[in-house]
């Protein structure tokens, strides 16, 4: 069972959503990734998904397309990334670890040695943006040769065919992107975002996490109340950009919300399971 089947399976036991928060390694430094990641599983993260700094994010936000130049000044790559991983592995063998990119640096490296070194250096899956399930076989197999999951994406526009092949081809969890827009959008409706998981759910099993307008504690508690994993990125990469010019501050900063999103959710999560 992977780290990520296994943190799914804790968490479930104990009736709360995984807390995933997500930052773009490199950014503003690349010497402070590894540290703030250790800071967000202190707050109460359940996985990390880490952004590999890319030059056309055509999935992110305004927020999150100034991390990956700030991370692309200090001439971040997808090997460096990797590194960061194997360092934060010293100290944390257990907090599962995600890639979220785009294809172009993977196949830059060679899907093989990506898988290779990423599952060596305890990256325990990939978020390829830009590759759909009908065009990812090659990469998917070299990620499963490797023992790594394969996350992809689901959309308020995926119709039951599309569902039942995102479901075929991924491995891990599903991640809901919660509406139409760009990462950082607004506008979330909660009972479309139910609705949607449901369809989702008719055809797998897997955890599915929802993400892309998760903005404060109260909206993640909502999340959590319907979804297996709540994912945040925008409102902490922005904690990150207001203390670019102060990088020992930034660790504080992602804490607070992080801690104030996790006690939200498991808030929520004790009043649902609370007979009425």
């Amino acid at each position: 069972m992977s780290r990520i089947a296994e943190r799914f399976a804790a968490l479930k036991a104990d009736g709360r959503a995984a807390l995933v928060p997500f930052i773009t390694a490199g950014d503003p430094h690349p010497n402070i990734t590894v540290g703030l990641m250790h800071d967000m599983v202190e707050a109460g993260a359940d996985l990390i998904e880490l952004g590999v700094p890319f030059s056309d994010p055509m999935a992110d936000g305004p927020v999150i397309q100034r991390a990956s130049e700030r991370a692309l000044a200090h001439h971040v790559s997808l090997d460096d990334v990797i590194g960061m991983v194997k360092t934060f592995r010293q100290d944390d063998p257990d907090t599962p670890v995600i890639l979220m990119g785009y294809l172009n640096p993977v196949e830059v490296m060679g899907y093989a040695a990506f898988a290779r070194r990423a599952a060596q250096a305890g990256v325990d899956g990939a978020l390829t943006v830009d590759v759909p399930p009908e065009e990812g076989h090659d990469l998917i197999q070299a990620l499963r040769d490797e023992g790594l999951d394969a996350i992809y994406l689901a959309a308020p526009t995926s119709h039951r065919q599309r569902l039942e092949m995102i479901a075929d081809a991924a491995t891990g969890f599903i991640y809901y992107v919660s509406l139409k827009g760009v990462t950082g959008s607004a506008n979330l409706v909660l009972d479309d975002v139910a609705k949607k998981l449901a369809e989702i759910r008719a055809v797998t099993d897997m955890p599915l996490g929802v993400g892309f307008g998760i903005k404060d504690a109260a909206m993640a508690a909502d999340m959590a109340k319907i979804a297996d994993a709540v994912v945040v990125g925008s409102a902490l990469v922005s904690r990150v950009e207001a203390n670019a010019s102060k990088p020992d501050k930034i660790g504080a900063e992602l804490k607070q919300l992080l801690q104030e999103m996790r006690q939200a959710m498991d808030d929520a999560g004790r009043e649902s399971a609370s007979p009425s």
